[in-house]
């Protein structure tokens, strides 16, 4: 099968040459051969074989809120999850609540939403901008808490069809998980417990409060790398010399360094060029390896 099929099947849901890099939080980027949209099962079951048999390599995009997307066109098809998949539903029993979120779901619209419901264990979440199926795929976290400590199965397409991960399969560790690339997280299940209400909300607050204290506005993709143990990313980058350091149209924040903000109508290689900079000069301060936490689509190093 070919991608002209995919083309002609999917119809108004596959559009061709599709910009894709000002869908990613950092707003700079290319574009894909195919951004297809998938609002229901029905669109899961018909499309995702057609996007499979094309040969092409598939990134799904989420809320891009940790995703740079390389200049220029990449021959690739990138999968948007909308409609069934941004609902959460939920049921009670004894105080115990399992929640069914969609793998397109906001993390801070879910935990407002749970939130004013009396729903507990989730408020973390509101600071974190990324989806459901984001958030299980590199085990997001924040707070004290992370997916790892409520999801208790998944169901995602991988190899060719749908099927269920329970939590052991998820093999969730430090912002990573099993779910592969090529993997869609369509729905995810949560264990989650009845709270007081106020005591959420005063939660919500508190965390809204803190981010907007400590991390900056703009253009960004939130933690760029992954903290080394016993230590973190932001103290060596400053350490380092590379806070506020500018590179084209990308700048390390001078609000928290292991944040880069990129330009309005900036380039994308221009802060994959300032992450591997940044680890280049705090490998040789500090003799530490960052790891990063953004995922790169489209570049020939894409550590």
């Amino acid at each position: 099968m070919s991608l002209d099929q995919l083309i002609r099947v999917g119809g108004a849901r596959v559009l061709e040459h599709a910009l894709v890099g000002p869908l990613t939080t950092y707003r700079v980027g290319g574009s894909v051969r195919a951004l297809v949209t998938l609002t229901s099962m029905a669109d899961v079951l018909e499309l995702l074989p057609l996007v499979e048999s094309t040969g092409l390599e598939v990134v799904v995009i989420g809320n891009g809120s940790n995703l740079l997307v390389a200049e220029g066109e990449h021959d690739a098809i990138a999968i948007r999850l909308v409609g069934d998949f941004t609902s959460v539903t939920w049921t009670e029993d004894a105080g115990s609540v399992a929640v069914v979120a969609g793998g397109g779901l906001d993390l801070p619209v879910m935990a407002r939403r749970l939130v004013a419901e009396g729903i507990a264990g989730f408020e973390w979440a509101v600071g974190v901008p990324g989806s459901v199926g984001g958030a299980v795929a590199m085990n997001a976290g924040g707070h004290g808490s992370d997916m790892d400590a409520s999801v208790t199965s998944v169901e995602l397409w991988h190899e060719g069809g749908v099927v269920t991960w329970e939590h052991g399969q998820l093999a969730f560790g430090y912002r990573s998980s099993a779910v592969g690339g090529g993997d869609v997280v369509l729905f995810a299940t949560l264990s989650l417990v009845k709270g007081d209400i106020e005591e959420s909300r005063a939660r919500l607050s508190e965390i809204v409060r803190w981010r907007r204290e400590h991390q900056p506005g703009g253009a960004n993709a939130g933690s760029v790398f992954r903290n080394p143990e016993h230590d973190h990313a932001g103290r060596l980058i400053e350490v380092a010399g590379c806070k506020g350091l500018r590179l084209g149209s990308a700048m390390v924040s001078e609000k928290h360094a292991n944040f880069i903000i990129a330009d309005p109508g900036g380039s994308a290689d221009d802060v994959h060029r300032l992450i591997k900079l940044v680890s280049a000069r705090v490998l040789d301060e500090a003799g530490v390896t960052l790891v990063a936490e953004n995922r790169f689509f489209g570049f020939e190093d894409t550590r």
